[in-house]
């Protein structure tokens, strides 16, 4: 787990705590401009024109979550299937545009997410000690992520109680 979210997380930030959750749903939205679209990702292109995406996915699936001092770092835990639409036209304004200046996997997007981009967050109990959480980006992206009260079978994942605490803490 520690090796995955490592990819993701940005120099200089140290993963504090990270465990293994279910997503129920997401919806990733990014604006990006001076690129074109290849089968797999974004290239930058100068001549390019702007490009928004929506990458979605509507069922329960494994990720493993983790939190630096300033970042939430979304993972899958088996090979990624999204539902990818995408859009020339944008009503946002400018300031909301990433510009490609290198090649970005489509497979790449959303898992990395500064914490001060979290609009809200809400959280509930769950069935059986799991807590639910719905957390929504000023960017319009959002998960709906349970986590489960063990994280596995027999005495469960080591300190997975204490650093969910700490997630679902710094999350608040």
């Amino acid at each position: 787990m520690r090796r995955i979210l490592g990819k993701y997380i940005h120099d200089g930030e140290t993963l504090l705590a990270g465990i293994h959750a279910i997503s129920h749903e997401t919806n990733i939205r990014g604006i990006f401009g001076k690129c074109d679209r290849t089968e797999r990702g974004l290239i930058p292109d100068e001549n390019g024109s702007i490009i928004v995406l929506n990458k979605r996915k509507y069922s329960a699936y494994d990720i493993y979550i983790g939190i630096t001092e300033h970042f939430l770092v979304i993972v899958d835990c088996d090979k990624e299937s999204y539902l990818y639409e995408f859009d020339n036209e944008s009503d946002e304004d400018a300031g909301n545009i990433q510009e490609v200046t290198s090649k970005i996997l489509f497979s790449d997007i959303g898992t990395c997410f500064a914490l001060e981009e979290i609009c809200s967050c809400e959280i509930k109990k769950g069935w059986m000690g799991s807590v639910k959480c719905f957390i929504a980006m000023k960017n319009g992206s959002y998960f709906r992520i349970m986590f489960p009260k063990l994280g596995g079978l027999g005495g469960g994942m080591p300190h997975h109680a204490e650093y969910r605490d700490m997630i679902i803490k710094r999350l608040s």
